[in-house]
């Protein structure tokens, strides 16, 4: 059997990922809760974003810039 892990950390295959998926954990939070996966070193992060569809952000963009693209823009003070 050939396995392709995601999380190394945890030891966390594409096939779990997709079962957790399945099962209701559509977001890398929802994830994370169900098997740890992406909790720890966070390299995996992105694959998992990739595997659940949910790649909205260019995988060469920072992390930071990642997090601000998906934040709403607070209302600036009149």
């Amino acid at each position: 059997m050939n396995r392709v892990y995601v999380c190394s950390c945890f030891g966390i295959t594409e096939q779990q990922v997709k079962q957790h998926a399945d099962s209701g954990a559509c977001s890398p939070r929802k994830l994370a809760s169900a098997c740890k996966a992406g909790t720890d070193c966070g390299s995996c992060v992105k694959r998992i974003q990739a595997l659940l569809g949910r790649t909205a952000t260019p995988v060469t963009q920072p992390a930071a810039a990642q997090l601000a693209a998906t934040e709403e823009p607070m209302a600036e003070a009149a």
